[in-house]
């Protein structure tokens, strides 16, 4: 399936680009900012359904995990294939075709009817999300004014969690307030994908296309090399933010009707949506600390955060579990667009989708494989110990990554006082 993705976004380019009429500057960098929202409000959308869904079609728990982590395998392996496309291509077509995918696959959520049909449209879902994320991403810090190219980082950064945060909240409350909340959010998605899909014609393209298109297809990753020492020293960061990620949108609703013994799908949806909602405002409340030291305190912030969350798992104390939430949340959105802020000039223009690549590799990947892992280990171990171990060994790399964060920041202090003679 995901071969297919290039060859569609290389079909679209010629529709793509013969519009003369293009947005102006504003419109195209809020329009780009909201398509990459919406993206990440699809990827969440399912995760208050999943409990319902495993109510009605009596699927294990570890089938749950597979449902939840095949969305993010697709996503990667998309991403390996046509990560770079959009630095040769353009964005704009590259862009398209995945929102013409996306829709696709909303609408396969609306016609499934069994654990089938519901990894059938993740798959899809993931491959669509892989296409986008390297070209939106770049789009999108491409598309900032001029004088204000930290902003376009700041958004790439931000509107994902922000995507999270609600398309959990909304998704939740559709299962807790109306009887039809799979046909609901699903059809509106549908809409809202193809709407996109058509407005995103009229966008200026802000890469000159290439040649080298066909050779990039081939799987790699690539880091720009003055890039490399940052990306290195903030893998641990990556790895920890995006575990949790999985930890919260794959468990977190079984957490709460197993240990918590509550069924609520506001509830559900607030596991996801206090994480994500408190680190899409995380780069505002740490902003004035500067990206190197906002990195650092993140990633104090999530370790400190899963503390709390396993003395909530040891006393099942719910209040207890929403705090630790909040806190690694803080954490979460912090220390991700700090990062993205420090590596994202590290880039030219013609680098940096391959850039946005390799941070959406490393985290999907830590976003999917230990969620999986953690799915079959609850059948022989129970849920509740292998949340607590998980959440301990997230604490452990929680530590490292501060202390190597810590470490450059004080070295780099250190280099800059002045030498006495």
């Amino acid at each position: 399936m995901s071969s297919s993705c290039p060859e569609l976004a290389v079909a679209t380019a010629a529709a793509a680009r013969s519009n003369p009429r293009r947005l102006p500057a504003p419109l195209s960098f809020a329009l780009l900012g909201a398509v990459l929202f919406a993206f990440f409000f699809a990827a969440a959308a399912p995760s208050p359904l999943f409990v319902v869904f495993q109510h009605a079609w009596g699927f294990s728990a570890s089938m749950l995990t597979v449902a939840f982590a095949v969305y993010a395998i697709a996503l990667l392996i998309s991403l390996l294939v046509a990560g770079s496309l959009s630095d040769y291509i353009g964005r704009r077509p590259v862009v398209l075709a995945a929102l013409v995918l996306q829709a696709g696959a909303m609408g396969l959520f609306l016609w499934a009817h069994d654990i089938t049909g519901l990894i059938a449209a993740r798959i899809v879902q993931g491959v669509a999300t892989g296409v986008a994320s390297g070209a939106l991403s770049a789009a999108v810090v491409e598309a900032a004014p001029a004088s204000r190219k930290r902003l376009g980082a700041l958004i790439t950064s931000v509107s994902p969690l922000a995507g999270l945060a609600v398309g959990a909240l909304l998704t939740g409350m559709a299962v807790k307030f109306t009887g039809v909340p799979v046909a609901l959010v699903f059809g509106v998605l549908v809409a809202v994908f193809a709407l996109g899909a058509v407005a995103v014609l009229w966008l200026p393209e802000t890469v000159t296309p290439r040649a080298g298109a066909l050779a990039s297809l081939v799987p790699r990753v690539s880091i720009p090399a003055r890039a490399r020492r940052e990306f290195a020293r903030g893998l641990p960061v990556f790895v920890v933010v995006w575990a949790l990620g999985g930890l919260q949108l794959s468990l977190a609703p079984t957490l709460m009707h197993y240990v918590f013994g509550i069924d609520n799908g506001v509830v559900n949806g607030l596991t996801i949506a206090v994480l994500s909602g408190f680190g899409a405002v995380a780069p505002t409340l740490l902003g004035r600390l500067g990206a190197p030291r906002s990195v650092v305190f993140g990633t104090v912030s999530i370790a400190a955060g899963l503390v709390l969350l396993l003395a909530s798992l040891a006393t099942r104390s719910l209040a207890l579990f929403f705090i630790g939430t909040a806190v690694a949340g803080i954490g979460f959105g912090g220390a991700f667009s700090a990062l993205i802020q420090i590596l994202a000039p590290l880039a030219g223009a013609h680098e940096r989708g391959e850039l946005f690549a390799a941070i959406f590799v490393v985290s999907y990947l830590a976003f999917s494989l230990p969620a999986m892992l953690a799915g079959f280990l609850v059948a022989p171990l129970g849920l509740l110990r292998v949340a607590e171990g998980y959440a301990a060994v997230l604490l452990v790399i929680a530590a490292f990554g501060a202390w190597r964060q810590w470490a450059a920041l004080r070295g780099a202090s250190v280099r800059s006082l002045p030498v006495s003679e």
